[in-house]
């Protein structure tokens, strides 16, 4: 079956899907995303990823092209079209189309929306958490705005593609003062050696993941101790446990750090229990 995108209020075969060449996307990465998980053909936190998409929409002053109520039929359509049951939804909202020029478009050139689905591969996400994955650590070179959901990625991309080379699964990235940030398409945990659960606070600094929202919610209820704060490479090589979340696999554990091995270079206690967890938090709709 062939693969179907919607573009600017079209479904179209996703081949055949295109946009303008002076979409401001394509110019100058002007425009945000958002990637929705899918399970059992649900969304997961739907709610949690449009609050988002609104609030990276009004860092840049972009206006939403549709309603949220159309966004939402519209998302599900492409599930349903795709036949989608696991997998991700991605949606795109950039400035509009318009001759290239830095200012802002007149007010009238109307915001562009493109939605593509895509299947995961499960048995790879169940292997990846099974056996834990590796990462290295290297200097953030990002803009300072990392909040925003901006489809402005090309540091993420470099740091991704040194982690491949590597033998990695994913770059940590390390600040002025040499502390982690984030991953490059992940946010970064540690579990410290008083059993602490240890992430970065939401700030400019890092992208508030939805899939961290709900994991600390799920750790909450948990009973489980939440510390809010940035640690740096050293700690983490030294914790009892690490991991990566993100909205496609939730939580995958970190086994190495720049090849020295996790506490005993196994996926840990409760990195397993907060995933079972998030399950039980995860809003699917």
């Amino acid at each position: 079956m062939s693969r179907i995108a919607y573009v600017n209020g079209r479904y179209l075969r996703h081949a055949e899907a295109a946009i303008h060449i002076e979409d401001r996307g394509y110019q100058f990465a002007d425009g945000v995303y958002e990637v929705c998980g899918v399970r059992g053909g649900l969304l997961m936190d739907e709610r949690l990823h449009l609050e988002r998409l609104e609030r990276s929409l009004g860092e840049l002053r972009i206006a939403l092209p549709v309603p949220l109520t159309a966004l939402r039929f519209i998302l599900r359509e492409v599930i349903r079209r795709n036949r989608l049951w696991d997998g991700m939804v991605y949606f795109q909202i950039t400035r509009g189309v318009a001759p290239r020029d830095h200012p802002f478009p007149p007010a009238s050139v109307r915001p562009a929306l493109t939605v593509t689905a895509k299947r995961l591969n499960m048995a790879r996400v169940a292997a990846a958490v099974e056996k834990g994955v590796a990462v290295i650590t290297m200097p953030d070179i990002r803009w300072a705005r990392r909040d925003i959901k901006s489809v402005a990625l090309l540091p993420n991309i470099l740091a991704k593609q040194q982690a491949r080379e590597a033998g990695a699964y994913e770059a940590w990235l390390v600040d002025d003062a040499g502390y982690i940030t984030e991953g490059s398409s992940t946010n970064a945990w540690i579990v410290d050696r008083e059993g602490r659960l240890v992430t970065r606070p939401a700030g400019p600094e890092i992208l508030n993941g939805v899939t961290r929202k709900v994991l600390l919610a799920a750790a909450r209820q948990e009973g489980i101790e939440v510390v809010e704060r940035a640690f740096t490479p050293q700690e983490a090589k030294s914790a009892r446990e690490a991991f990566i979340s993100a909205s496609s696999a939730i939580l995958i554990p970190v086994t190495a750090i720049d090849g020295q091995s996790i506490g005993n270079g196994a996926p840990g206690s409760l990195s397993m229990r907060l995933r079972e967890a998030y399950m039980k938090v995860c809003e699917l709709s």
